[in-house]
């Protein structure tokens, strides 16, 4: 049904200031945008009386297959995985983020899923499995493993694949091209997760990441690639990664080599606060807690740094468990330590589009964007804390309310 949102104060990134008005929406997108719109008839309304309208959010780095913390924990079958990510999708989308990036796990059932109202949840962009090289991150075999892979998983992780040698690899992204995925994910550096590599590991050679980055770019897509330190970062970036996950190890140069590359660091922040506060109890392997803090004391300071080296800085999470992923918001507050509010908020709309490829579209209120809108009271782009479930009166995907604590009148 077509919908008219009355009186109400619109913001996002792209103005100074919000700006009073009302919001046209049909067919799932916005149609006008006018201080006086004129009646349209069997058109629904709905008087905001002054409420904010900001856009939905986007969140660019999480796993939705991802049933708890310990990756190695191959015994939940397909199934299971499929229920638990479509009850995660629907909790992030009565978070407030109606769009989200998959880096490792989802596939097109879930996503398709999604596209036909089987589940009401967020957007889901996915990757696939992420790609790994064996020993790498995505490998999650303990060191007393003897048996050999095949090529096309990871036994024992659900989010990743193991890929070596450049026609492994190109085989690899083709397959997950093949199955639908929007963006191909690699491992290129060690990670907390995986127990037998470093932090500082290099992972997949430049020849490796240069077909990958091609085969995904001969298919209109692109590649993010998991990254901490200033050597792994700096080789995706040579060979067009498009987008660093997480990044906290980066410096100065480095971080001036992505912004003249317009590459984008997506941080995950919180993962580390949900990993050093429940992951112990939630059955972390120790090898990982042992290395999470080589990193997280640097997240901050790694946004610092890419702010001021003028890198586009998205939006991400990467919660592992049920447990952890109700901490999905707390990403926002960590962050306000070091960013005003509209600058994180930003990340989460503007930019996260962008990444995407769906600027234009998805993160910004705009004539012919699709009808994302999350409806609040306060200015979260002044007041970070106002973004919480228990502060959305109105959640429209695509036009379709999903909650609704304000009275409707035809």
């Amino acid at each position: 049904m077509d919908l008219i949102l009355k009186n109400c104060e619109i913001i996002d990134a792209t103005q100074p200031k919000p700006y009073s008005g009302s919001i046209y929406i049909a067919q799932g997108k916005i149609r006008e945008i006018s201080k006086t719109l004129s009646f349209k008839p069997n058109v629904e309304e709905i008087d905001l009386d002054g409420r904010t309208v900001i856009p939905g959010l986007i969140d660019a780095h999480v796993h939705v297959t991802a049933i708890d913390m310990n990756l190695a924990d191959s015994q939940y079958p397909a199934s299971e995985i499929a229920i638990q990510a479509g009850l995660y999708l629907e909790a992030m989308l009565l978070r407030g983020f109606t769009t989200v990036r998959d880096a490792g796990g989802a596939d097109w059932g879930i996503a398709d899923a999604v596209n036909k109202g089987l589940i009401k949840g967020s957007r889901l962009f996915f990757s696939g499995k992420a790609l790994s090289p064996t020993g790498g991150h995505g490998d999650f075999r303990t060191k007393t493993a003897s048996f050999e892979p095949c090529g096309c998983c990871c036994p024992g992780s659900y989010l990743s694949r193991l890929a070596d040698g450049v026609t492994g690899v190109r085989a690899a992204v083709r397959d997950e091209l093949r199955k639908g995925a929007t963006q191909i994910k690699i491992m290129a550096s060690g990670g907390v997760a995986s127990p037998t590599d470093k932090i500082t590991d290099l992972q997949y050679s430049a020849e490796e990441i240069l077909a990958v980055v091609e085969e995904a770019t001969d298919h209109g897509s692109y590649v993010m690639a998991h990254a901490y330190s200033p050597k792994a970062i700096q080789r995706c970036i040579h060979c067009g990664v498009r987008t660093i996950e997480h990044g906290n190890l980066i410096d100065e140069n480095t971080a001036q080599l992505m912004a003249l590359s317009n590459a984008y660091l997506v941080p995950t922040l919180v993962i580390y606060k949900a990993l050093s506060e429940i992951g112990q109890k939630l059955g972390f392997p120790k090898e990982s807690l042992q290395k999470l803090e080589a990193v997280r004391e640097q997240g901050l300071e790694a946004i610092k740094i890419a702010r001021s080296a003028g890198v586009k800085i998205g939006f991400g999470t990467d919660l592992l468990g049920t447990e952890a992923h109700k901490m999905q918001l707390h990403e926002f507050s960590i962050r306000s330590a070091i960013e005003t509010s509209k600058e994180t908020l930003t990340s989460a709309t503007l930019v996260n589009a962008e990444i995407l490829q769906m600027q234009g579209r998805l993160g910004i209120i705009a004539k012919d964007a699709i009808a994302d809108l999350l409806v609040l009271k306060g200015n979260p782009f002044e007041d970070i804390s106002l973004l919480h479930e228990d502060n959305y009166d109105l959640i429209l995907k695509e036009g379709i309310i999903y909650q609704n604590r304000i009275a409707r009148k035809k």
